[in-house]
């Protein structure tokens, strides 16, 4: 089991469902926010940071009884580079790099995690490890090397990790994962809708 720490993305605003909060859908009978937690608890021995919108919001009760570091992300209406800047500045200053996974991404497995944290061990000599779909199509999580972290801790507005994958070049290392999990990301109450209908979950 890998030893990295884990920053887990939750500080979004679901601004697409309509009302609805997208992580606090239950998938068999657990709030996402909250099952996704756990497979990263499950993936590594290091810290597990969570980054959240300002409490008293619904998903740090979610996460009650977990063994993860709620972190509280102050600009978090900017996007996701607010989370990722408020995580990287969190991280033990000694992490050789870290693993940023989405929250909303309900098919990914420990098991998945595993394969991408396992890949960094196999190539130290990259940058960036990226999950990818079963046909090679680039998602999610992505493993950051430490010396990208001041380009992260740089990051703005709602880009997310992008600029910083596409300036590695050739030092990222794809990861295939089963099917379409690495990027089955629900945004919409018709997305989760159809995907509760192809699994026979009514939620």
């Amino acid at each position: 089991m890998s030893d990295l720490p884990i920053l887990l993305l939750a500080a979004g605003s679901s601004s697409r469902m309509r009302g609805r909060d997208k992580l606090m859908e239950s998938i068999d009978g657990v709030p996402l926010v909250a099952r996704q937690a756990a497979i990263a608890r499950q993936a590594t021995r290091g810290p597990v940071i969570v980054a959240l919108p300002a409490p008293p919001h619904p998903r740090h009760a979610a996460l009650a009884g977990l063994d993860v570091t709620a972190l509280t992300v102050a600009e978090a209406a900017e996007g996701m580079g607010a989370s990722i800047r408020t995580g990287v500045a969190a991280l033990p200053a000694d992490s050789p790099a870290v693993m940023v996974l989405l929250a909303d991404l309900p098919e990914l497995t420990a098991d998945d995690l595993r394969t991408v944290l396992a890949e960094v061990v196999r190539t130290p000599g990259n940058k960036v490890w990226r999950g990818t779909t079963q046909d090679g199509a680039p998602g999610h999580p992505i493993v950051f090397a430490a010396p990208l972290f001041p380009d992260l801790a740089a990051l703005a507005g709602d880009e997310g990790g992008r600029s910083v994958v596409a300036a590695a070049g050739k030092d990222v290392c794809l990861v295939p994962l089963p099917g379409q999990r690495a990027r089955a990301d629900l945004d919409t109450p018709e997305a989760w809708a159809a995907w509760r209908a192809e699994r026979g979950d009514t939620g």
